[in-house]
């Protein structure tokens, strides 16, 4: 599909990657762009329109999808992170539902809400953001990855289900991107803008998945090795 003249909904869109998918789908001549953010009135980008939006929230979910009901391209962006002091920290578990019910329950629900209006045409589509922490282990990211780990394999199977009425999927692998939300990591990061760019092209040239960054390519290469970057994170560095 096309992002010209398509209809954009993009979750957790007040800021970061999420307002760079926003701005770049005006860019390339969308028709229209919704931005799902939890503070519509705080909410000021010309030519993009505000709804309300909580992914945990079920009825916050319907309710965006009956007002942008006209979307063909639904972004799923909103996420959390947090870092813990290990995978058997006390408060971990609280911490692992509290991830999830945004990372994986959040995207859920809202492609569920958002899915029966897409259109069957060619001209449907769902973006997932997602991360190489799904593949690249991290002891204090555990359920964060795990969240994403959840979120890859549930957009895997959408994609088979949607491909029956021609709607297409993407998932989009990217470690640190260069935003307020990792401004205090000193880590290498990719631009946001380059991020999305890639992702919009992907999805234009009918592709399915995107490794937006050096380090995602690598550790996705490593899956079929013997050690694996997953299980010996020091293969990645040889």
């Amino acid at each position: 599909m096309k992002i010209k003249n398509s209809i954009v909904f993009v979750t957790g869109a007040s800021r970061g990657l999420g307002l760079t998918f926003a701005r770049e789908a005006l860019i390339r001549g969308a028709a229209k762009v919704y931005a799902g953010v939890r503070n519509p009135e705080g909410f000021n980008e010309p030519g993009i329109i505000p709804v309300k939006l909580d992914v945990t929230d079920p009825d916050s979910v319907l309710a965006a999808a009956k007002i942008a009901s006209d979307v063909t391209l639904l972004v799923n962006n909103a996420g959390i992170a947090e870092v813990s002091e290990s995978p058997f920290a006390e408060n971990v578990e609280e911490q692992a539902r509290r991830i999830f019910e945004t990372n994986y329950y959040g995207v859920m629900r809202t492609t569920s809400a958002f899915q029966a209006s897409l259109p069957s045409e060619g001209n449907g589509a769902v973006i997932n953001v997602l991360s190489d922490v799904t593949w690249r282990t991290v002891p204090i990211l555990t359920p964060y990855s795990a969240s994403k780990a959840a979120a890859w394999s549930y957009t895997n199977n959408i994609r088979l289900h949607l491909k029956t009425r021609n709607i297409s999927v993407v998932g989009l692998h990217v470690g640190f991107v260069d935003t307020d939300l990792t401004k205090g990591f000193d880590v290498p990061k990719a631009s946001p803008v380059d991020v999305v760019r890639q992702t919009y092209d992907a999805l234009e040239a009918g592709e399915s998945e995107v490794l937006a960054d050096a380090g995602s390519r690598a550790l996705k290469q490593s899956l079929s090795a013997t050690v694996s970057g997953y299980i010996a994170p020091e293969v990645l560095e040889a």
